[in-house]
C-alpha cells in the first residue's frame, strides 16, 4: 500500500489528535449554587473536591467513538492507495490475439504464446467482480475477441464466468498475420453513440441527434493479450476514459528462423528452365546455418546449406533481423507443386514459416497474332522473339477469324493503326491482351483522342513498371506525336509522358488489359534503337503471362496468404465443387456463381489447397476418372511475424503503452471514500451513544 499525501495528514493528526484528548482531561467549570443538602450530589462532590485543572482519564465509549472517527478521517487525507495488476471497471474487453506468431513456443513448458494467452484470460475471468445481494445489476461484463488478419465476437458482453472461459478455450490458432485496427473497431461498435440535442438544427428540444465519433456508455478496459507483433497499432485510439492494458506474451529476444520470399519464373528464351527463388530471415544474434530444402510434388528434388548472418542491433530495444537467400535452378517442362522447407537443428521457436508452396503451371510459350497493313517494323521485331505462334492478319482477315473463333489460340493481340468495331456495349476493345499502335481507344476503357500534334519527346516514364523497367526513353524523338487525354472516370494509367502529354499508357477492366503507344513508331527513331525491341519484348511477356493466368485461373493467382480470401473462376459447366484445406479430411461444398466463380475464406492455415469438380478441366488441371482437380498455395511470407520477439511497448495513436511486467500496467486503488464512508458511519454510532448517555 502507499500513501498519497503522507504528508499532510501526518501534521493533521498532531494536531487534532493531541486536541481531542485534551478536551477529556479538562476538569468541567461548574457554576456556584445553594442547595440545603449534598446527599443526593455525590458525583458532584468529588469534582468539587479535585483541586487541579485536570481530571483523571476514564474509560469513554464516546472518546474512542470520536478517536475512530478522526482516525478514518486523517487515513483518507493520507489518501491510501493500493497497485493493482487487476483492473477495475464495470466492462471489460479481452482482445487475443491468435495470429501466426502466437504460435511460437519460446515458454519453457512447450506451451505456445496462445495458450498463454489463453490461460492469462481466463484468469482476467476469474478475477471479474460479480454482483451481490444489493449490487447484482453492477457485476463485471466482458467480451472476448479473436483477431489476426481478421476479427470475430468469440463472446458477447457476459458476466457468466463459466461461457466467458469456454469461449476463450474456443479460439484456434492460424498462420494468418495479425492486425488490430479491425478487432478495435469492432469493439468500439459495441459501444452506443452519444446523443445530443440541437435546437438550431431546426430539431424540436429533447430530439435527439448522433454525432458520429462520439460514444457514450460506461468507460471500457481494453485487455490485449498478444505479443505485439501487429500492423495498425498506430491508428488504435482508445477513449480518454477507457483503459487499455497490453499483457506482452513471448519473450523478446526469441530466436526464429523462416521463409519470408518464395516466388518461381520460368525463363524468357527457354521456359523449361525453372528458378526458384527462396528469401530467409533469422533473428538469432548468433551466425546460423540452415539447410533449405526444395521438394517437386512432394519429392526431394535438391538441397542446399545457406549461412545466415547474425541479427544487429537497430538502434532500437530489439534487433534487426538479418536476411539472405538461396536459388534453385532446374529444368521442369510440366506443371508442379514447388514446396521448400527448412531443415536446422537450432533453436526455432516458430515452425510455421519453415515451409512454403508454389504450384508452377506447366512451360508454355505466348502465341501472338499481328494485325497491321504493312508495318514490317513490327512484324521484324517480334520475329526474333522466342514465341510458340506468330502470325500476321490485315483487319479484314483478323475480323474474319475472330468471327470464326479461330482466335482463341492467342495470348496477345497487336493492333497497328487499326481497332475492332466497337461491341454492343460500345467498348473498342472486346475481352483480351491487347498491344495498341498508332490507335487509340475510347472511353469507357481507354481515354480521349485530341487529334495529331507536333514533334516532342519522353521527359518521363515508370521506371518501376515491367514494360519500362528495361527500356530507356531517353533517345526517343518522336517526329508527329497524338494528343490524348486521360478522363477522371478512366481506369487508363500513364506510364510514360511527353512534354504534350501521355505518350504510353495501360488500360485494364475485368477482362481486358492493354498498353497503348498512340503514336506511329514509324514516325520515330524508335525502331532504329534496341529499345524498340526490348519494349516490345517486356509488352508481349507482361501481357502474356498475364493472358495465361486469365485463361488458366479465371483471373485468379494460385498463390494467396492465410487471413485472405481464395477466388477462383471455374468452368462454368463444373458440378459437385468441393475444396480439401490443408491436412483436411472432410471437404468443403463450394456453390459457383453462373460465371464459374468461387469463393472461400479468409484462409486460416498455411498449406495446399485443393479444390475438385466434376466437369471439363483447364490446361493446368489435374484429371482423375471424372474429377478434375485444381490447386493453390498459402504461405505466410511476412516479415513481421517472423521477426517473433515480444515487444515492451505498443505506440498507439494517443499514448504509449508498457507491456504487463515491462512497465507500469497497474491500476491504483484509491481507499480514501471508504474511510469517509466509514467515518461517517462510526460518526452516526456516537451520536446514537451520546444521545442515549444524555436521556439516562
Amino acid at each position: 500500500m502507499t500513501w498519497g499525501t503522507p504528508g499532510i495528514a501526518a501534521i493533521v493528526a498532531g494536531i487534532a489528535v493531541p486536541a481531542l484528548v485534551i478536551l477529556y482531561f479538562l476538569k468541567l467549570r461548574r457554576r456556584t449554587v445553594e442547595v440545603s443538602t449534598t446527599l443526593l450530589w455525590r458525583q458532584a462532590i468529588q469534582d468539587l473536591q479535585a483541586n487541579a485543572p485536570f481530571q483523571k482519564l476514564r474509560r469513554n465509549i464516546l472518546l474512542l467513538l470520536q478517536l475512530l472517527v478522526l482516525g478514518a478521517a486523517l487515513f483518507a487525507v493520507a489518501q491510501p492507495r493500493v497497485e493493482s495488476d487487476q483492473a477495475v471497471g464495470e466492462r471489460h474487453i479481452i482482445l487475443i490475439d491468435r495470429s501466426a506468431s502466437m504460435a511460437a513456443t519460446d515458454d519453457d513448458g512447450g506451451r505456445t504464446r496462445l495458450e498463454r494467452a489463453k490461460a492469462a484470460a481466463t484468469d482476467i475471468v476469474e478475477n471479474l467482480r460479480e454482483g451481490t445481494l444489493f449490487r447484482r445489476e453492477r457485476a463485471d461484463e466482458a467480451m472476448v475477441i479473436a483477431f489476426d488478419a481478421s476479427s470475430e465476437i468469440v463472446s458477447q458482453f457476459s458476466s457468466d464466468k463459466v461461457a466467458l472461459k469456454a469461449a476463450i478455450d474456443s479460439i484456434r490458432q492460424t498462420d494468418a498475420p495479425s492486425a488490430i485496427g479491425e478487432a478495435f473497431r469492432l469493439a468500439q461498435a459495441q459501444r452506443p453513440t452519444r446523443v445530443i440535442t440541437d435546437n438550431a438544427g431546426g430539431q424540436t428540444a429533447g430530439d435527439p441527434m448522433e454525432v458520429e465519433g462520439l460514444v457514450g456508455g460506461v468507460p471500457h478496459v481494453f485487455h490485449l493479450l498478444s505479443d505485439g507483433r501487429l500492423s495498425g497499432v498506430e491508428k488504435v485510439r482508445p477513449e480518454s476514459q477507457d483503459q487499455f492494458l497490453y499483457y506482452a506474451v513471448g519473450e523478446p529476444d526469441a530466436v526464429n528462423v523462416g521463409i519470408t520470399g518464395l516466388r518461381a519464373e520460368r525463363g524468357y528464351e527457354d521456359p523449361v528452365e525453372l528458378t526458384v527463388f527462396v528469401g530467409l530471415q533469422s533473428t538469432d544474434t548468433e551466425r546460423r546455418t540452415v539447410d533449405v530444402e526444395l521438394l517437386l510434388d512432394g519429392a526431394p528434388a535438391a538441397i542446399k546449406e545457406v549461412a545466415l548472418p547474425p541479427a544487429s542491433p537497430d538502434g532500437g530495444a530489439e534487433a534487426a533481423p538479418a536476411t539472405s537467400g538461396v536459388v534453385f535452378q532446374l529444368g521442369q517442362p510440366g506443371g508442379t507443386l514447388v514446396g521448400v522447407r527448412l531443415r536446422t537443428d537450432a533453436a526455432d521457436a516458430l515452425l510455421a514459416d519453415n515451409e512454403g508452396y508454389l504450384v508452377v503451371p506447366p512451360a508454355r510459350q505466348t502465341g501472338v497474332a499481328v494485325v497491321t497493313r504493312g508495318n514490317l517494323f513490327i512484324s521484324e521485331a517480334l520475329s526474333g522473339m522466342p514465341l510458340s505462334v506468330l502470325d500476321t492478319f490485315t483487319p479484314e482477315e483478323f475480323e474474319a477469324a475472330r468471327a470464326a473463333g479461330d482466335v482463341d489460340r492467342y495470348d496477345v493481340v497487336v493492333l497497328d493503326g487499326w481497332l475492332p468495331p466497337p461491341d454492343a456495349g460500345g467498348r473498342s476493345l472486346p475481352p483480351g491482351r491487347w498491344l495498341v499502335m498508332n490507335a487509340v481507344p475510347g472511353p469507357p476503357l481507354g481515354v480521349d483522342d485530341a487529334g495529331p500534334a507536333g514533334p516532342t519527346a519522353i521527359i518521363d516514364w515508370s521506371r518501376v513498371h515491367p514494360v519500362l523497367r528495361d527500356v530507356t526513353l531517353d533517345p526517343l524523338r518522336i517526329g508527329r506525336s497524338r494528343l490524348v487525354t486521360v478522363p477522371a472516370e478512366s481506369t487508363a494509367i500513364t506510364l510514360a509522358e511527353s512534354d504534350l502529354g501521355p505518350a504510353i499508357l495501360e488500360l485494364s477492366s475485368a477482362d481486358v488489359r492493354a498498353i497503348m503507344v498512340p503514336f506511329d513508331v514509324a514516325e520515330t527513331n524508335w525502331p532504329f534503337d534496341v529499345g524498340f525491341v526490348v519494349f516490345l519484348a517486356s509488352a508481349i511477356d507482361y501481357l502474356g503471362k498475364d493472358a495465361t493466368a486469365a485463361a488458366e485461373l479465371g483471373g485468379a493467382s494460385r498463390q494467396f496468404r492465410p487471413g485472405h480470401v481464395l477466388t477462383a473462376r471455374l468452368p462454368q459447366s463444373a458440378a459437385d465443387v468441393r475444396l480439401l484445406p490443408p491436412g483436411g479430411l472432410d471437404r468443403v461444398p463450394l456453390v459457383p456463381a453462373p460465371d464459374g466463380a468461387v469463393v472461400f475464406g479468409p484462409l486460416r492455415q498455411r498449406g495446399v489447397y485443393e479444390i475438385a469438380w466434376r466437369g471439363p478441366a483447364g490446361p493446368t488441371d489435374v484429371t482423375e476418372g471424372t474429377r478434375v482437380s485444381r490447386f493453390y498455395a498459402a504461405n505466410l511470407l511476412n516479415p513481421e511475424e517472423s521477426a517473433i520477439g515480444a515487444r515492451s511497448t505498443l505506440g498507439l495513436a494517443n499514448v504509449v503503452v508498457q507491456a504487463a511486467g515491462v512497465g507500469s500496467t497497474t491500476t491504483i486503488r484509491n481507499y480514501w471514500p471508504h474511510l469517509l464512508l466509514a467515518a461517517l458511519a462510526v460518526m452516526m454510532i456516537e451520536w446514537f451513544v451520546y444521545n442515549k448517555k444524555v436521556h439516562v
